[in-house]
């Protein structure tokens, strides 16, 4: 496991599966909110609800605070390094390095967060020098069970993560993908 204090790149693009993982600018705080205020993503993520620009604006400021810090990388998913179509994450955390992802409700059906998650496993595992990467979800939640399926990793016999987001009680499976 990498230590969380070590730095992570100023700008970073990277390329396969058919996507553009790219950093988020000013240019895309328009359109973030089409992506990110929807009910599936204020009930299932951590995101904030309703999600206009002003909460862009935040996420963005946010998100370059926490790469900064050594901790956390949110690109924009594309197809050709121009508009973003939703979001994938890493980041380290004391457990390890987690992985997490949002697809803009027109633009799902097309593979795009499972594609993602393996390209940003791979930075991981050859970049970082990850040994695993991990996705936590809840069982209920179909499509991020068949995105994690679909992107290789398997459920990991770990105790349930509980808690509460948004007033509303959770309980998060933790998947696993190992270095190839």
């Amino acid at each position: 496991m990498s230590s969380t204090t070590s730095s992570l790149p100023e700008r970073i693009e990277l390329s396969g599966e058919g996507l553009v993982l790219r950093d988020w600018s000013e240019a895309d705080l328009s359109a973030m909110p089409e992506l990110f205020d929807h009910p599936d993503i204020a009930y299932w993520t951590p995101i904030v609800s309703p999600f206009d620009e002003a909460a862009a604006r935040a996420r963005l400021a946010r998100d370059r605070k926490m790469r900064e810090e050594g901790t956390t990388i949110l690109l924009a998913i594309t197809v050709d390094g121009g508009a973003p179509l939703g979001k994938v994450m890493l980041r380290r955390v004391p457990a390890g390095t987690e992985l997490g992802y949002a697809v803009g409700p027109a633009h799902r059906g097309q593979g795009l967060a499972a594609r993602a998650v393996r390209l940003m496993a791979t930075y991981a595992f050859e970049q970082l020098g990850e040994e695993q990467v991990i996705l936590e979800l809840e069982a209920e939640n179909a499509a991020s069970v068949a995105v994690a399926t679909k992107a290789g990793f398997g459920l990991l016999d770990v105790p349930l993560i509980t808690g509460e987001e948004k007033g509303r009680p959770f309980a998060l499976q933790t998947w696993g993908l190992s270095r190839p």
